[in-house]
């Protein structure tokens, strides 16, 4: 049926309520912090193809709207009225799961026997087993050692609780009280979706509720593709890095090609690098997905912010993605921190797009998002574990505005962590500092936005804290159309004391009583060149304490008293004179290597090594460029005895014997 566009937008704004009702009940009943403060969940209608055709705008993780449950869905026989369907699995559920703390639900809605659609929900499980507390270390090689796997299966079944996976789930988790709370708090969610389906069907009809599915899914789509005009019909190659796989300290790269045709989007990210015997890689299941479309779905509400928010926005895109690589692997490559790599897409794609159009296009973010976990010993021989605050860096400036400061717009809409809050939960911590990092922001007409400086303080022994997704302590985060990198990232250990130590990217620090841990997230790139920027708004940063003194004079060319903050308009009249570019000197000592054709050569290359054998055939590779380059990493290429021409002609024979 065509339906009227007045009972559509009708239909899809109470769609769009019931989801968000489903999220408040979700927040409001769940235990843990990470559900109920920082809102680590979702909620959606999904249809009988497995794809979203309402979500909430105010609840809950923003770009879930794009996941594709099909393969779960297809793994389930038969539904009945008052099953539910659990699963987790990052490989069996076909790029719903992402990692195994993911926890995802669906419900079957009937009316009067006839199946109409499906409720989700997912929520961040506290702890889901594994050789760690909270279940995610960067030291995993392996899915077995990240968790309890919950492949596609019934937790409910006619409204009867499967019993012996409750037992078995409990079991897993060192949290069983927490996290039971939370997956009792997404049916209760589901429960309110079903009834405000059932009150839908008595007020529309039937009939009108299943035929305003469909035409929602394609209203969004012909919506999304008028913005997508907008960007310029070509086609443009971006490349980034995780600055290791933590195994080694060689540069993890991944690649896109996106190619844009009549507001028709297709990427191709050949020459990624292969997966890695760590969890940085992203279970997409070689499909269309979230943390490909991300940064599509932000460039459609910036230029149309009363689109509907389902899955039709993003059926004008197109991914292929080679199987075996990061953003594709194969089972069992760990996968637990895969919203690293995930957020280094995001500033692929947005590098891709600033090719196209750079006032489109922000500079880079942060570029990691730290969920920073403490766990101390508990009763009965378990430890707790709390998610005590989601740290970010800042946003990328753009060609209107500053970035925003200590938020990192490039994957999930996670809010903080009242400090209040996240020291309670665990009790052997205190939260010394939570503020914005002066000079991270990367300078440009337009600042990147600043990061943040988190210290916690252990108050007794044997306390664990956990920073995963630590990210951009090597390569900065770039600046757009002449704008400056932004500060790289530090942890550091008893900050001012006689035994001050940087530590770098960490896996799980044992702190002692009295030991203090401080994380310096990065700035966002800046947008525009530095010496662009108003001297009033150089000056309103020095005195709000974005920008030192000594920042200005040397980023943006603005000369100021130290004490009284006045002007020196002659100096700065000769400072800005002066030809001063921002680039990052790590990475293009790097590229002046490991170019795009050398690189995309290489990964292809790898693909056709054995998965298991693939990382180590990788480490291999780079060590007979340049021994050494495992230990060492980018910095390796910063010595006075490395001849670029003489590493490129080695490249290219290991490239040319792996072919053999």
């Amino acid at each position: 049926m065509s339906m009227n566009p007045i009972l559509l937008e009708l239909m899809y704004h109470k769609f769009k309520a019931t989801t968000e009702e489903m999220g408040i009940a979700l927040g409001r009943t769940a235990l843990s912090s990470y559900v109920k403060e920082t809102q680590d969940f979702g909620t959606a209608l999904c249809n009988l193809d497995g794809k979203f055709f309402a979500c909430p705008f105010d609840t809950g993780i923003a770009i879930s709207a794009d996941l594709d449950c099909k393969a779960t869905l297809a793994a389930i026989d038969r539904f009945e009225p008052g099953d539910v369907i659990i699963t987790n699995h990052p490989y069996l559920a076909g790029g719903l799961g992402s990692h195994l703390p993911d926890i995802n639900l669906l419900m079957p809605y009937f009316h009067e026997g006839e199946l109409i659609c499906f409720g989700w929900t997912f929520a961040h499980c506290a702890d889901i087993g594994g050789g760690v507390p909270s279940s995610i270390s960067p030291s995993f090689n392996n899915l077995f050692q990240e968790g309890l796997q919950i492949p596609p299966l019934k937790l409910v079944e006619s409204g009867k609780m499967n019993e012996a996976f409750v037992a078995i789930f409990r079991a897993n988790s060192r949290m069983p009280d927490v996290v039971m709370g939370d997956l009792k708090a997404q049916l209760a969610a589901l429960s309110v979706g079903e009834r405000r389906l059932r009150e839908l069907i008595a007020q529309h009809g039937v009939d009108t509720v299943k035929a305003a599915q469909s035409e929602l899914i394609a209203y969004a789509r012909r919506r999304a593709l008028t913005v997508q005009a907008r960007i310029p019909d070509g086609v443009y190659t971006f490349c980034d890095y995780l600055d290791d796989d933590f195994l080694s300290r060689i540069p993890v790269r991944l690649r896109c090609t996106m190619t844009v045709k009549d507001g028709h989007i297709h990427l191709d990210l050949e020459g990624t690098d292969p997966q890695l015997a760590s969890p940085y890689n992203v279970p997409t299941g070689g499909v269309r997905h979230p943390y490909f479309t991300a940064k599509i779905m932000h460039l459609l509400f910036t230029y149309d912010r009363d689109l509907p928010l389902n899955a039709g926005l993003f059926e004008n895109i197109t991914v292929a993605v080679p199987a075996g690589t990061v953003m594709n692997p194969e089972m069992p490559a760990a996968v637990g921190i895969r919203h690293a790599a995930a957020i280094r897409f995001a500033d692929v794609l947005l590098g891709c797009l600033a090719q196209a159009s750079p006032a489109i296009a922000p500079a880079a973010s942060g570029g990691t998002v730290i969920p920073v976990v403490v766990s101390q010993p508990g009763s009965g021989g378990r430890r707790t574990v709390s998610v005590v605050q989601a740290l970010a860096g800042g946003a990328g400036g753009t060609a209107r505005a500053d970035g925003a400061d200590g938020r990192d717009r490039s994957l999930a809409n996670v809010r903080n962590t009242p400090t209040e809050r996240g020291e309670a939960d665990v009790g052997g911590v205190r939260i010394e500092e939570y503020l914005i990092r002066p000079d991270s922001g990367g300078a440009g007409r337009f600042r990147g936005g600043a990061g943040i400086v988190y210290s916690l303080r252990a108050l007794r022994d044997d306390v664990q804290i956990l920073g995963r997704g630590l990210e951009r302590f090597v390569f900065r985060p770039w600046g757009g159309n002449g704008g400056f990198p932004g500060m790289a990232a530090r942890v550091i250990l008893n900050r001012g004391s006689a035994d001050e130590r940087e530590l770098g990217k960490i896996d799980v620090i044992h702190a002692k009583e009295g030991d203090l841990l401080t994380i310096m997230t990065p700035g966002g790139g800046g947008w525009g060149h530095p010496f662009e920027r108003p001297l009033e708004r150089v000056l309103r940063d020095v005195r709000c304490g974005f920008v030192s003194v000594e920042a200005a004079r040397s980023q943006y060319g603005v000369v100021l008293d130290a004490r009284s903050l006045a002007v020196d308009e002659a100096a700065t009249r000769a400072a800005r004179l002066q030809a001063v570019r921002g680039i990052d000197p790590m990475r293009a000592r790097w590229e002046e290597v490991f170019d795009d054709e050398l690189m995309t050569a290489l990964a292809g290359a790898l693909l056709a090594v054995p998965a298991a054998s693939r990382s180590a055939a990788r480490l291999e590779a780079f060590e007979r460029v340049m021994p050494g380059i495992g230990q060492h990493g980018a910095v390796r290429l910063m010595a006075a005895d490395v001849d670029p021409g003489q590493a490129r002609a080695r490249l290219k024979a290991v490239i040319a014997d792996l072919r053999r």
